[in-house]
C-alpha cells in the first residue's frame, strides 16, 4: 500500500486519529535501550528506524523520554534525539514524554523546544513530568542541589514559568519580562519578524494522581504512565476527568497511556523478548542497573522466590504474543481504560525485536504503508 501523506497523519495537534482496525491512534515511546554488545550508536539507529517505520504505518507520534545514569537507556538528552529523528522524518509527530521539568530550567527547555519548532513546525510535542528520571544522587548532580522534594513540590511554579517563556507573556514588571526564549514568538512581534509564533502543545505525564488532577485542572492532554504504574491507571485516569476544565487548549479532556507491548511470530520469541525487559527492570530496581541482556541469559538466569514473584508480576501488565493476541490485548485495554490513544513501547534486548514487533501490530490493525 502506499505512505500515508502528510495531511492524513497530521491532523489535531493533539488528538490523533484512529486508523485501520484499531480503537484509538497508536502511537509510539522509544526508551532507546541499548542491550548487551550493542552500542549507544546502534540503538539510537534503531530509534530512527523505528520512528520511521512509525510514520510510514501510520502511527501518530513519536516520543521519547528523559532517564540518567542507566547503562540500558540511551534518552539521557531527549531534545538532541528529537532534532536528529527530525531530520530523518517528514510528518509524523515528534516529542517528550517526558523531559523532567524539575531537572531543568524553564528557559532553557523553552529555548530547546522552540529550536525543534523551528526545525520540524507542527510537529513537536512537548511532554513534562515532574520525576528525576533516575536516583536520587544522580538527580542532585543534574540539579546541584540535595533538595529533591523542592523541585517536585515547585512543579506547578516551574510549568507556568515554562509557559510564559513559550507564550511569551510575562506581565509589565514581572523579572522576567524582558527576557525572551529564542526561537519563539517574539521573533514574530520584532520589527520586520516573520518568525511563526507557534509553539509545541503542553502535556502532563504522571504515575498517580498529582499531574492527572493538575493536567485537568489547566485543561491540558494528560499522558499515564501504564506501562509501569499499572494498578494506578484507572484511578489516574478517572481522576483527569473529573477535575478538567476546559481552556483555550482542549474542550474535553484527552488522554494516552503508556502501554508495555511485544509481538512476535510465535508466543514463545515474544515470551523470551519481553523477559530480557523485565530481568533489566528487576535489576534496576535492586541496584544493579545494566545493559539489556540477551534472552539467551534471561532465559538461563536463576530466579530466586522473591525475583520471580517480581518479574511474573512485571510480566502481567506487559501485552505479548502472537500479533492478534496483541492486538485483542490492546483492545481490552483501551475498553476498559477508556483511554484516548494508546503508545506503545516494546522492551527487548535487540532492535530487530522491537522493530518487527511495531510492523506486525501495525498488521494486525491494518494500517496502511505495508
Amino acid at each position: 500500500m502506499d505512505e500515508i501523506r502528510g495531511d492524513e497523519i497530521q491532523g489535531d495537534e493533539i488528538r490523533g486519529t484512529a486508523r485501520g482496525t484499531a480503537p484509538v491512534p497508536l502511537s509510539v515511546l522509544d526508551l532507546v535501550t541499548v542491550g548487551q554488545g550493542r552500542t549507544a550508536s546502534q540503538a539510537l539507529r534503531t530509534g530512527v528506524e523505528i520512528a520511521r517505520l512509525a510514520e510510514r504505518r501510520g502511527f501518530h507520534r513519536y516520543w521519547v523520554a528523559e532517564h540518567h545514569s542507566m547503562p540500558g537507556v540511551a534518552s539521557s538528552s531527549p531534545a538532541v534525539i528529537l532534532a536528529h529523528t527530525a531530520a530523518h522524518t517528514e510528518r509524523i509527530r515528534l516529542g517528550s514524554g517526558g523531559v523532567m521539568l524539575p531537572n531543568h530550567a524553564p528557559l532553557v527547555i523553552a529555548e530547546q523546544f522552540g529550536t525543534l519548532e523551528a526545525m520540524a513546525p507542527g510537529r513537536i510535542d512537548l511532554g513534562l513530568g515532574r520525576a528525576p528520571g533516575t536516583d536520587g544522587a544522580t538527580a542532585a548532580a543534574l540539579r546541584r542541589t540535595d533538595r529533591l522534594n523542592e523541585g517536585a513540590d515547585d512543579f506547578p511554579q516551574q510549568l507556568m514559568e515554562l509557559t510564559r517563556f513559550l507564550d511569551d507573556d510575562f506581565p509589565d514588571g514581572h523579572p522576567y519580562a524582558r527576557i525572551h526564549a529564542v526561537p519563539g514568538p517574539v521573533q514574530a512581534t520584532s520589527e520586520g519578524g516573520v518568525q511563526s509564533p507557534a509553539r509545541p502543545p503542553l502535556w502532563l505525564l504522571g504515575s498517580s494522581g498529582f499531574s492527572a488532577r493538575l493536567a485537568g485542572m489547566l485543561g491540558l492532554p494528560f499522558a499515564f504512565a501504564h506501562h509501569f504504574s499499572a494498578q494506578n491507571t484507572v484511578p489516574a485516569l478517572e481522576l483527569y476527568r473529573e477535575s478538567f476544565r476546559p481552556s483555550t487548549v482542549l474542550d474535553a479532556p484527552y488522554a494516552l497511556i503508556g502501554v508495555a507491548a511485544l509481538a512476535a511470530d510465535d508466543e514463545r520469541e515474544a515470551r523470551r523478548q519481553v523477559l530480557t525487559g523485565a530481568l533489566s527492570m528487576l535489576r534496576l530496581r535492586t541496584g544493579r542497573p545494566g545493559l539489556v541482556p540477551t534472552p539467551e541469559e534471561a532465559e538461563a538466569y536463576a530466579f530466586s522466590p522473591a525475583e520471580r514473584e517480581f518479574v511474573d508480576g512485571w510480566l502481567v501488565n506487559i501485552v505479548h504474543g502472537t500479533a492478534d493476541e496483541v492486538r485483542t490485548g490492546l483492545d481490552d485495554l483501551a475498553k476498559r481504560t477508556g483511554a484516548d490513544e494508546l503508545m506503545i513501547t516494546a522492551n527487548a534486548h535487540g532492535g530487530e525485536a522491537r522493530l518487527r514487533s511495531y510492523g506486525l501490530i501495525a498488521d494486525a490493525y491494518g494500517l496502511p504503508g505495508a
